[in-house]
């Protein structure tokens, strides 16, 4: 089959690249390289077709979205801290950017993954969070994919054939600081034998899933026969920042401890997912456990 990834060479788009690749999938990526690099792609460079172009020019990516067989769209500024600093520039990249994506899909006939975010919920005193919770982001970031998410309902119902997938805490190999990457920031912390920063009191709640259960999950939504539905994605499990920094200490054998400074702007008190429909409906789990791949991967 014949795919287009938008965003591709960031973090998750360039891990679900390599996946179709290895799937035997023809792929187009379509990235405009702010955030992303080719070097992400190192391996597969020579068997995709890289388009350097960006979602907010609807007549220079339209040709590319014809005679294809689906779209994930992963392109979009993430940044939480930086939202705020830019806001309107958030909402042109990933607001008005992705509707050329579904303007086009729906005209074309395409179907489209694409990436939304647990941030749409903002503070939730329950958890596990279900799809169904009140929608209330607190950064102008998650205020972009709930955005988006009005945008999915608006295109379905012109027919256009939409899953939206809300990601929790992502975490693996190429993830840099920039990308909500907590984990990230204490792996360089503790490598340099530094201790790690935590902003706030630690108790913060999240639910870690390793990018390649994502980019997995993105294939198996693509694949299915679903249509105009938000899922979360993630693992149903959770832990606070404070133990996940007690966890990568205790692996790093170090003896040292996390230091704590004031809260960041815009940063949720409790996110884990409801995998409910995960369950029910795609008869899908996440694999990887962060324990299992923290030893793994860096400190041994």
């Amino acid at each position: 089959m014949r795919f287009v990834v938008t965003g591709g060479a960031g973090f998750v788009g360039s891990h679900l690249v390599k996946l179709l690749v290895k799937e035997g999938h023809d792929v187009i990526v379509i990235d405009n390289l702010h955030t992303g690099k080719k070097d992400n792609l190192i391996g597969v460079m020579d068997k995709i077709e890289f388009i350097e172009k960006d979602i907010r020019d609807y007549n220079s990516i339209e040709k590319y979205m014809k005679n294809i067989d689906g779209v994930f769209h992963q392109a979009a500024l993430t940044i939480v801290q930086d939202s705020f600093t830019n806001p309107e520039e958030y909402h042109d990249v990933n607001v008005n950017g992705t509707e050329n994506i579904f303007k086009i899909a729906q005209k074309n006939k395409i179907k489209v993954v694409f990436a939304s975010s647990s941030s749409v919920y903002g503070h939730q005193e329950n958890i596990p969070i279900s799809e169904d919770a009140e929608k209330n982001p607190i950064n102008p970031y998650g205020k972009t994919k709930l955005d988006d998410e009005v945008l999915m309902k608006k295109y379905s119902a012109l027919g256009a054939n939409i899953i939206g997938l809300r990601y929790f805490n992502i975490f693996g190999e190429g993830q840099t600081i920039d990308y909500a990457g907590v984990i990230t920031k204490f792996i360089d912390r503790i490598k340099d034998k530094k201790e790690p920063i935590i902003f706030g009191d630690g108790k913060q709640i999240r639910d870690f899933i390793y990018v390649e259960d994502i980019v997995k999950f993105n294939l198996l939504a693509m694949n299915s026969q679903e249509s105009n539905l938000l899922v979360n994605v993630g693992t149903g499990e959770s832990m606070s920042i404070l133990e996940l920094a007690e966890m990568m200490i205790r692996i790093s054998g170090l003896n040292i401890q996390p230091i704590f400074e004031k809260p960041l702007e815009g940063d949720v008190i409790k996110s884990q997912a409801d995998t409910s429909i995960l369950d029910s409906v795609f008869k899908w789990k996440a694999e990887s456990k962060l324990e299992d791949w923290l030893e793994i991967t860096f400190f041994k």
